[in-house]
């Protein structure tokens, strides 16, 4: 993925892919009965069929205990009833992982996860928003009008849910933020490039101090992010819950992109401005990083309980 986020100048479409593995294919390869991973698996590796991630809600997006969509149990599956704000992948999907209520008064242990045909009566999908960046990443509401889901479809047990959820963020958080230390690789790239290269009053901007440290100061936090997130997925594959590795990484990758785009467009000066040379589109691309997977300040929050606070 670092490597896809690097070489791939399409954020978007790196953003659109780990959504579909890393929040959708997680949940259903680990989550899933056999007949929603013997259905859905092959296709999504193929690229036969697209998932999106339905969580947030109009009232839930930080607080995702307090779902307002409803699923109710029937013979044979459940009725979903509710609507999501913010599907990536909404529009073009094929399956919609989904996450609803479906025991109240057990608030987080109340939820439940599915795997929802797009074509099954009851799903409607709205136009894709117009965004400030990753225009690649389609996103939409989707609304579930008494949607029935087969047992089949139910990942893990009822009232799994918000379990299943946090695990997919784990690799999501992690996984998916690797494309972004790969954009600060080639954002880096750019910027001792355009050093180099520029001239002002007769010197190599790269000569002056000012513009020498902010370059430095975007390889410092490059390679600063990049251990963060190693040693997060380290301990993921060493079979460790994470936690806090996993919120210091995503943390650290996504300020670091921001602030690291927003110092290459000052080193671009006006160039940076113009949508030709393509800086702009880095900075607004970095900008939502500190907002979906878990706000900056919900991985601040997280930090601290980690530590005791």
């Amino acid at each position: 993925m670092e490597a896809f986020g690097r070489g791939c100048a399409d954020t978007g479409l790196v953003f659109a892919a780990s959504a579909h593995l890393f929040a959708c294919g997680v949940p259903i390869a680990e989550f899933g009965g056999a007949e929603a991973r013997e259905r859905l698996l092959p296709g999504m590796c193929a690229g036969d069929l697209i998932a999106a991630n339905a969580m947030t809600e109009a009232d839930a997006g930080s607080d995702v205990s307090r779902l307002a969509a409803t699923a109710t149990a029937v013979p044979g599956g459940f009725v979903l009833t509710g609507e999501k704000s913010f599907a990536t992948n909404g529009p073009v999907a094929d399956v919609l992982v989904t996450y609803a209520t479906t025991d109240p008064a057990a608030g987080h242990l109340g939820i439940t996860a599915f795997a929802v045909d797009r074509t099954a009566p009851g799903v409607v999908v709205g136009e894709p928003f117009s965004k400030m960046g990753l225009e690649s990443a389609a996103a939409s509401t989707v609304r579930f009008d008494g949607c029935f889901v087969p047992d089949a479809r139910v990942l893990g047990e009822p009232g799994q849910g918000g379990a299943i959820f946090q695990h997919s963020m784990r690799w999501e958080r992690a996984c998916l933020f690797a494309g972004y230390v790969g954009l600060l690789d080639r954002l880096l790239d750019r910027c001792v490039e355009h050093a180099r290269t520029r001239r002002q009053f007769g010197r190599r901007i790269g000569d002056f101090q000012s513009v020498a440290n902010r370059v430095v100061d975007i390889k410092m936090r490059t390679e600063s992010a990049r251990l963060l997130l190693y040693k997060a997925c380290w301990e993921m594959d060493q079979g460790r819950g994470g936690e806090l590795s996993v919120a210091l990484s995503k943390l650290a990758v996504s300020e670091a992109a921001v602030a690291s785009a927003l110092d290459a467009v000052r080193i671009f000066g006006g160039h940076g401005y113009l949508r030709e040379y393509g800086i702009e589109t880095l900075l607004r691309d970095t900008v939502p990083s500190t907002v979906f997977s878990g706000t900056s300040d919900i991985q601040r929050l997280l930090i601290a309980r980690e530590l005791g606070l």
